[in-house]
């Protein structure tokens, strides 16, 4: 490694936010995929892993420049979508499309980044420096990304002389988010990315994705953190058994579920009467605040009214995208398993 590249030095300051090289809109010259065709295509596409079967007909059609989450429970599909467009799974049926060309094709090319789980380790060469690993990367592409804008990009500038096994988990995966854009991708797909990340680090590293949207790249990534999909995609797929359950802005999923949350305070409450209530699916007391899950919040509140229940500071508010997601794949139905080899 030492050998590897040019040496080191420091970093210019960056005063704005850098592209990472060519616009993301602007392909290589010679790219057989024209602008107007999607970043991803899905048609029929069907896998199994032995009877079990993890992609079930999908039809998924991704635009270029979209921020795209994929939300579902364990085993819904999101890891086995992602493997297959990155061409690590060929399905048993159905067509596949990445920038125009085959998942391999386009993987290829240099086109494509990706940031996968990686299991109990880290997924980085063990007792090297950062910087080497870096280096290494980069000279695996024929147009890799300026070194200065990745590093600034994935902030990752006091890690460089540090040694991947001396890195919290945290700082691990901005490295690997850092060498998943080394090769200056169109597309970048993210499985979990924010995994062992505080608080802290999850909002910095959603502002880096923001980034690459607003760069006009595309990135597919899958979470099990409903808030960050709902603040940070421009599009969220809801996946269960394999199929797509929901897809749309998180606004129009939320608005799609006819839940209503009714809130207030009350000194003393009598969940029987509360449960009586017309509309009324479920009620949650926590201390003097009572929360009820209302088909018709309307009707509730006007039978809380007449109740003579005692209330103050009432507040009405719509499903949240937790809400959502879970009426979404609780009503999905597990399709029958396939006995085709």
């Amino acid at each position: 490694m030492a050998s590897a590249v040019h040496s080191f030095g420091e970093f210019p300051p960056v005063d704005a936010p850098a592209h990472l090289g060519r616009p993301a809109q602007e392909p290589p010259s010679g790219a057989p995929c024209p602008e107007r065709e999607p970043a991803l295509r899905f048609s029929g596409v069907t896998h199994y892993y032995g009877k079990h079967r993890a992609l079930d007909d999908l039809h998924l059609s991704v635009e270029r420049g979209q921020t795209l989450a994929l939300l579902g429970p364990n085993g819904a599909g999101k890891s086995t979508t992602i493997s297959v467009l990155l061409g690590l799974v060929h399905p048993r049926f159905g067509h596949v499309e990445v920038l125009g060309r085959s998942p391999r094709d386009a993987v290829g090319s240099g086109r494509v980044g990706a940031m996968l789980q990686t299991g109990s380790g880290t997924g980085l060469p063990p007792g090297v420096r950062v910087v080497d690993v870096m280096r290494l990367v980069r000279r695996l592409y024929a147009h890799p990304a300026p070194l200065d804008v990745v590093v600034e990009r994935a902030a990752i500038t006091t890690l460089l002389y540090r040694r991947t096994d001396h890195l919290s988990g945290g700082q691990a995966q901005r490295v690997r988010f850092a060498l998943a854009i080394a090769g200056d991708p169109e597309v970048v797909f993210l499985d979990e990315p924010t995994a062992a990340m505080d608080v802290e680090a999850r909002r910095a590293f959603w502002k880096m994705i923001r980034a690459l949207g607003d760069e006009g790249r595309t990135t597919v990534f899958a979470t099990h953190h409903l808030s960050e999909a709902d603040q940070v995609a421009d599009r969220v797929v809801v996946m269960h058994h394999g199929q797509v359950v929901a897809d749309g802005p998180g606004a129009t999923l939320k608005a799609a579920v006819a839940s209503r949350q009714v809130r207030f305070v009350a000194d003393r409450v009598d969940a029987d009467v509360l449960n009586s209530l017309e509309g009324v699916t479920d009620v949650q007391v926590r201390g003097t605040t009572v929360t009820l899950n209302c088909l018709d919040a309307d009707a509730s509140i006007r039978a809380l009214v007449r109740s003579g229940v005692a209330f103050r500071d009432l507040e009405v508010t719509g499903a949240g995208l937790e809400e959502a997601f879970l009426a979404l794949t609780s009503t999905a139905k597990r399709p029958e398993e396939d006995q085709r080899p």
